[in-house]
């Protein structure tokens, strides 16, 4: 049962160290122990109750928000990386229309059909763009 302890400690490693903390991770251990235990019971194997186990828990984004820790959102690194997205954007949108294009003229030259798909492949860098305004 260490790895439903190493799960759990990893899980309460961002809340500070306090008599409330390892009160509720001894309880989260003990549930999730006898949750293992029950499986077993049931005709499961040792490692699939515990994997299992330990799926079925999830995560303790509530109990975090209890003890006051807010997960902070991950910080943009390099502004200018957003730039490539655009430009990566425009680019594979425009290969992909030029292919759409090209199968509609050589496949089905009376039929116009590849309009349609690029109605969609439009709002990849539309919103790319949109997006790196807010940005500014």
């Amino acid at each position: 049962m260490r790895t439903i302890k190493a799960h759990v400690k990893e899980l309460f490693n961002d809340i500070p160290a306090s008599e409330q903390k390892e009160l509720m991770m001894q309880d989260i251990i003990q549930n999730l122990e006898e949750k293992v235990s029950d499986l077993m019971f049931d005709g499961k194997d040792e490692e699939d109750a515990i994997n299992k186990t330990i799926v079925e828990f999830g995560d303790i984004e509530d109990i975090k928000k209890e003890f006051g820790t807010n997960p902070k959102p991950f910080p943009l690194k390099n502004p200018k990386r957003f730039s490539l997205h655009l430009g990566f954007s425009l680019w594979g949108s425009g290969l992909i229309t030029a292919l759409f294009v090209f199968i509609n003229l050589y496949y089905s030259p009376d039929v116009i059909w590849f309009v349609y798909p690029v109605f969609a492949v439009a709002w990849w860098p539309l919103a790319m763009f949109y997006r790196w305004l807010g940005k500014k």
